[in-house]
């Protein structure tokens, strides 16, 4: 059916060229705050976190232990481990269906977007995807002979996914419940060393249950309960799409297909029946989670282990298609996975990352540390000996810890700790805070993120600032990629009394982002700044001063909005009026404010573009 050395060269070539190219992405895309966390994490040892167990903690451990405070040394355990995926493919497939099925599907597993590019990123999902893949391997394997070798592969496979995620559960669940739809696998359930393999990797699961009995079950409820809305949303529509652009559409057709032929068997191997059960459940369970479960936080990457699951059978599917159909599967899949590598790329180079900043796709996760950390090491070099650093959130604690060489920077409580469960580990190793004064003596460094909360919530945060460090002084703003991404660097001394004063809040009505406009243009618009309001506004044009728009202007629907606003100017809060912009070039160009308080603070806005004419 299959060329055996085509294959097998096909397979080679692939697999260095993709190492290679993770290797090399891996190695300049800055640190997903994940991640960081992660990173911080195995800065505090221990058996198990409140996020997770603690295999991905002690794979940054190590990492770093022996590459450095790098990117790659972070990286490089989990890019190691992600290059045995492809191998044990190839390995499982071609011992059930013969050699030139096993390279094939081992060239499947490199180009599938999601399981090629494991190890980019330090991240749970490497380990989850080799532990399937053991598991799926082993159980094949049992459906043969229940001998000790497979039984002690499957201890391996179970004890690796147990520390790796809770999502784990779900492959054992669908692996068990496919070994007992098959005869053969209820034979080998019958067997004592069997059951031996599945009670070691049980013991697995201890360390993550003594933390959850030792912390009110902390982690498993919030990824079992406050995660999920555990109500029907139609956003399971876009996560199937996501699904058939992430596996490629003629793959994702040849995966279904391979379960649905497989359960009905089309192959006469049990190990067909297995992988296609074991595989079509995965995504059906998948597939119907993502109508009810979180859709906020990122998921497209839990159906991998269903992926996994099928793609020995997807070989046999191709051989019967036409070979238009066949080449053109392989076509996309190549451009799927330079798709994916090339995003990464692009994230990695800020003047590429620049250009996405007012879409949707901006990778706000990923954007602007390095520039926040070097903002940072300038306020530190001017502070006094004894100054303290204090983050706004986990992520700023964790990316800033990470690039500063200090996992132990304390933590203001914020929505984003919770919403992440990270906030009960920051508790147990002492970094929560509730107010400055548990700082400790001498100056600090807020460190604030303003867009890490909804706009709509911006000034609801900086209200919760005030309740805990007191009214915010005039603060140095750090703007990345023209603003997508701001954060806010104060410099206290103790905590202050008087009234909430807060950062600037401001909004263009006129003109909109990426409008055509004249040198000569209407710019319409709001600003007020909590507790002392502001004596003027500048328009910026690629940040320089084109003039005073006028300011003060009434408008009551901002206070009406804006409920809890204290500028003492409302309803006078509106500006406008007709700019020039001067002997300007035309094209692309970026407009923006610079905001002036009565406080002696100057904040420059985040800039959107327009193209004058």
């Amino acid at each position: 059916m299959m060329d055996v050395r085509r294959s097998r060269l096909a397979f080679l070539v692939l697999f260095v060229a993709v190492l290679l190219a993770k290797c090399v992405v891996a190695a300049r895309l800055p640190l997903f705050v994940d991640e960081a966390f992660y990173w911080q994490e195995g800065q505090h040892l221990a058996a198990a976190y409140s996020d997770l167990p603690g295999l991905t903690a002690w794979l940054t451990r190590l990492g770093v232990s022996v590459g450095g405070d790098t990117l790659l040394g972070v990286r490089w355990p989990f890019l190691l481990m992600g290059a045995l995926v492809p191998w044990l493919m190839v390995a499982l497939a071609r011992r059930e269906f013969g050699a030139a099925v096993g390279w094939q599907a081992g060239s499947l597993a490199l180009l599938l977007p999601l399981s090629g590019t494991l190890g980019v990123l330090g991240l749970p999902d490497v380990a989850l995807a080799l532990a399937t893949l053991l598991c799926l391997d082993a159980g094949a394997r049992l459906l043969r002979r229940a001998d000790a070798g497979a039984a002690c592969e499957l201890a391996v496979g179970l004890a690796l996914g147990a520390l790796s995620h809770y999502r784990f559960v779900a492959v054992i669940g669908v692996g068990f419940v496919a070994l007992l739809l098959l005869p053969e696998g209820r034979r080998a359930l019958r067997n004592a060393r069997v059951w031996a393999g599945i009670a070691i990797g049980a013991l697995a699961w201890m360390p993550l249950l003594a933390w959850n009995l030792s912390n009110a079950d902390a982690g498993l409820r919030f990824q079992l309960v406050e995660r999920h809305p555990w109500a029907f949303h139609l956003d399971g529509l876009w996560f199937i799409g996501i699904q058939a652009l992430l596996a490629t559409p003629l793959l994702l057709v040849a995966m279904l297909a391979a379960a649905r032929q497989g359960i009905a068997g089309a192959w006469p191997s049990a190990a067909s029946r297995y992988l296609a059960w074991s595989g079509g459940l995965l995504l059906l369970g998948f597939f119907l989670l993502g109508f009810v479960a979180d859709n906020e936080r990122v998921s497209f990457h839990w159906p991998l282990p269903g992926y996994l699951a099928l793609l020995p059978l997807v070989p046999w599917v191709l051989a019967a298609w036409p070979t238009w159909a066949r080449r053109a599967t392989w076509a996309l899949l190549g451009l799927g996975m330079v798709a994916v590598l090339g995003y990464y790329v692009a994230v990695s180079a800020p003047h590429l990352r620049e250009r996405a900043a007012v879409g949707k796709a901006y990778p706000e996760n990923f954007a602007g540390w390095d520039v926040l950390a070097d903002a940072v090491r300038g306020e530190q070099a001017t502070l006094p000996a004894g100054a303290h650093l204090l983050a706004d959130n986990f992520k700023i604690g964790a990316e800033l810890g990470f690039a500063l060489g200090n996992p132990r920077i304390p933590v203001l409580d914020h929505p984003l700790n919770h919403h992440h469960g990270r906030a009960p580990q920051l508790r147990l190793w002492g970094l929560h805070r509730d107010a400055v004064s548990g700082i400790g003596d001498g100056p600090v460094l807020l460190v604030v993120g303003a867009t890490d909360v909804p706009y709509k919530a911006l000034l609801a945060r900086y209200h919760a600032l005030c309740a805990m460090v007191g009214p915010l002084p005039a603060p140095r703003v750090v703007n990345i990629d023209h603003g997508r991404r701001r954060f806010m660097l104060f410099r206290l001394h103790g905590r202050r009394v008087g009234p909430c004063t807060t950062p600037a809040m401001a909004w263009l009505d006129a003109p909109v982002a990426g409008a055509a406009v004249d040198r000569t243009l209407e710019v319409r618009g709001w600003a007020f700044k909590d507790g002392v309001g502001l004596s003027r506004v500048e328009l910026l044009l690629d940040g320089q001063p084109v003039g005073d728009v006028p300011y003060g202007q009434r408008n009551t629907g901002i206070a009406a909005y804006w409920q809890i606003s204290t500028d003492p100017s409302h309803p006078h809060v509106g500006l406008g009026g007709r700019m020039h912009l001067g002997a300007v070039a035309p094209g692309t160009h970026w407009l923006g404010l610079r905001l002036h308080g009565r406080d002696g603070s100057v904040e420059d806005w985040a800039e959107q573009p327009v193209r004058v004419r």
